[in-house]
């Protein structure tokens, strides 16, 4: 079997977005807005297997999504499975949910076992909390809104629209400049990621929101629907370090404008950093989205 992966271009928007709309999940990976624009850091295919939709790299990498889409599973996989026979490579499913291997379980009885990395787990948050900050579990982060508001009058949130995206865009790079991310390949990827969001925002659909300080635009956070009707996922969150507390706010005020319509704020992962993990912790996850990798037995 030939089994090419291309990388998401803009115009293949809508053919993703027919098969992604059979992927019933909160999950940050299912969503074209997130993978278009990680797919120049991370080399992200896809292809169309028995009228399925895969995920895998482009150069070669024998690793695959679970299939999305009307067609047989099966039929999928077992295609995926003889094309790494025939190149001499093990079969490998990643990001791979609860449901998925619930699914694989009934197609492969016993045959394949899954290993989860906490590292990549969602974080996801109900919404209405994360806006009122209500009870003694949001007593310290209700604090820190308040200080910011006695110690910033002249405050405002707004939406990111093309009157205010330049000004974001000029906060991400205030922001790349004072964390030092020149050196650190995963940060500037990052700051890469951004501010492509900012350039395609109304193409790629997304939702945003901006904290103005002062005058100036101090943080800004960038969303995407998910797949399922409930969720709004964060993809970008990003605040200056000098205006304390504008993380906390323009968390707290993103979910409250932006987030209105939304159950659940998917946070996404922490990538294991432990400052990273501490602070979406705080924020009390009502769920967290596991992902794993999956192989035959004998070979995880």
């Amino acid at each position: 079997m030939e089994l090419k992966m291309k990388r998401p271009e803009m115009e293949d928007r809508e053919l993703l977005n027919r098969y992604l709309s059979y992927a019933d999940t909160r999950s940050c990976e299912m969503v074209f807005g997130n993978i278009y624009l990680w797919s120049r850091f991370y080399n992200t295919g896809f292809a169309i297997v028995e009228d399925n939709l895969v995920f895998g790299e482009v150069d070669g990498v024998y690793s695959y999504t679970f299939p999305v889409g009307p067609g047989d599973k099966k039929k999928t996989i077992d295609a995926l499975m003889e094309h790494c026979k025939e190149n001499g490579e093990n079969f490998q499913l990643h990001n791979i949910m609860k449901e998925d291997f619930a699914k694989l379980e009934e197609l492969y009885p016993g045959r394949f076992e899954i290993k989860y990395d906490r590292n990549y787990a969602d974080y996801v948050y109900e919404t209405e909390k994360l806006a009122k900050l209500s009870g003694k579990k949001y007593h310290s982060k209700k604090n820190h809104v308040n200080k910011f508001m006695s110690l910033y009058e002249d405050w405002a949130y707004e939406p990111i629209t093309k009157d205010n995206v330049e000004e974001c865009f000029q906060m991400i790079l205030e922001w790349r400049h004072e964390n030092g991310c020149d050196g650190d390949e995963e940060k500037n990827a990052e700051i890469c990621v951004a501010q492509n969001a900012l350039r395609l925002y109304d193409e790629l659909g997304f939702r945003g929101g901006a904290l103005r300080v002062n005058g100036k635009i101090a943080a800004c956070t960038i969303g995407e629907p998910g797949n399922k009707k409930d969720t709004l996922i964060v993809h970008i969150e990003k605040a200056l370090t000098e205006v304390q507390g504008a993380y906390t706010v323009i968390n707290q005020q993103f979910a409250l404008h932006e987030g209105a319509a939304y159950r659940y704020l998917n946070r996404e992962e922490d990538l294991g950093e432990d400052g990273l993990r501490q602070a979406k912790m705080s924020y009390k996850p009502v769920f967290l989205i596991e992902k794993g990798v999956v192989r035959e037995k004998g070979l995880l």
